[in-house]
């Protein structure tokens, strides 16, 4: 499978902070159409050099795959495990005293000649959207944050719309800090059912703070916008946000594919969204069914 992307819009806001501890990588203003590898971070530890911690974990994953990349087309589980323990390795390198308290959220894209590998640890989120299928249905892939809410929600002890409001919402249950006796392990997914149209979306929490779901479908799915007017939309709506904000955005523009992949597509595309509604829906009472498929685009 060839995905051929849109110019990529990179978000690096500094919010109402004296210190920007996100970091993204390509660094602002240098992702370009041929760009296949994309990683956003939010460091944690203010004094203690949060922003040390995104900056070892971004450049690195994103410098490492991108080597990976160019030489083999494709990338593997075990291509991101290596790129992952480089990573912990220029962590664990910056914090060389082992005096500080530091650590880092980690979201993770890339785009290869097999799919899309994603990956995350922390509360730093990805989506993969098709507005075209309406703000519900078109949210295909929302990453589960590794956070208290989360599994508050998971077990039925609050209910989905508390957990943007609750006292708890900050604690997160992993990250990435240096010297680690067992390092934090990523969750994974791979995506290979895209269509022309699609977005995938890489945010840290600070993105989040004041937009839901249904805003951000809205938004894409206006068709009277530009990616870049969209982007400086997204700008504006998280103009007042009290945290960093940082975020890429990513247009599919082309897919190509052959008749093996053309003939599997569709039925993993609905167990695909079966899976994630099942951790993700807002109402455990209308999780995705196989009879609410939706016919694929025609190319």
């Amino acid at each position: 499978m060839k995905l051929q992307i849109f110019h990529p819009q990179a978000i690096h806001e500094l919010g109402n902070r004296d210190n920007q501890e996100d970091a993204i990588y390509p660094e602002a203003g240098t992702a370009n159409t041929d760009s296949r590898v994309f990683v956003v971070c939010d460091g944690m530890g203010g004094l203690d050099k949060g922003e040390v911690a995104s900056d070892a974990v971004c450049k690195t994953l994103g410098r490492v795959a991108e080597t990976i990349l160019q030489t083999t087309g494709t990338f593997t589980d075990d291509d991101f495990e290596h790129c992952l323990s480089a990573a912990f390795d220029a962590l664990d390198a910056a914090d060389a005293d082992g005096t500080s308290s530091m650590g880092t959220t980690m979201t993770f894209l890339c785009i290869h000649d097999g799919g899309c590998l994603v990956s995350h640890i922390g509360d730093s989120r990805i989506y993969h959207l098709r507005p075209s299928m309406g703000p519900q249905r078109g949210v295909l892939f929302r990453s589960r944050d590794h956070s208290l809410v989360q599994q508050m929600y998971e077990a039925g002890d609050i209910c989905y719309n508390d957990m943007a409001t609750s006292s708890k919402k900050n604690i997160i249950l992993k990250a990435m800090q240096p010297h680690q006796e067992e390092r934090t392990r990523p969750s994974f997914a791979h995506i290979a059912t895209v269509w022309p149209g699609d977005y995938f979306l890489l945010c840290t929490d600070g993105m989040l703070e004041k937009m839901d779901d249904e805003q951000l479908m809205a938004l894409l799915g206006d068709t009277t916008l530009t990616l870049e007017q969209k982007t400086q939309q997204l700008i504006e709506m998280t103009g007042g946000n009290s945290d960093n904000h940082s975020a890429y955005l990513i247009q599919v523009e082309k897919v190509q594919r052959n008749a093996v992949e053309d003939a599997n597509v569709l039925d993993d595309e609905i167990a695909h969204r079966i899976r994630n509604k099942v951790l993700n829906d807002t109402h455990r009472d209308k999780i995705w069914h196989f009879d609410d498929a939706i016919p694929m685009p025609e190319l």
